[in-house]
């Protein structure tokens, strides 16, 4: 009983604090996948999404035996609502990105990242932050 109530509290804060988070920007990789509509909040991407992120992310998983979640985030990208799953991989450098649906819960996309490609994502994501403030 004690992690069903833990997990359901984790979920809540989790929501929250995205719910609370508004986008209004848009955010690219080094291939220029990850986009985000210019002034969609992530409470309106959360009601348009017709699967949860926790069904997406046993689909993610399953993807990815033995992988574990690094980051997760709800977007639009190229104009689909996605949940994208960083997960890592032991013994296994880089990440593996894989994009689920979030209208009918099937894999959109699935790449492995290397740790160049990485470093390159969050050092351009980290301009971008700047160039907001």
């Amino acid at each position: 009983m004690f992690k069903t109530i833990a997990l359901a509290v984790a979920l809540a804060a989790t929501a929250g604090v995205a719910g609370a988070q508004a986008t209004g920007t848009k955010t690219t990789t080094a291939k220029g996948r990850h986009s985000v509509e210019k002034g969609e909040s992530q409470a309106a991407l959360q009601r348009e999404a017709k699967i949860s992120e926790a069904t997406a992310r046993a689909t993610a998983l399953r993807e990815v035996p033995n992988g574990t979640i690094k980051s997760s985030e709800l977007e639009r990208e190229h104009g689909t609502l996605i949940y994208s799953f960083d997960i890592v991989v032991p013994g296994k450098t880089g990440i593996e990105e894989v994009a689920v649906s979030a209208l009918n819960g099937s894999i959109v996309a699935h790449e492995h990242e290397t740790p160049k490609m990485e470093k390159s994502e969050a050092a351009k994501e980290a301009k971008e932050r700047k160039a907001k403030k």
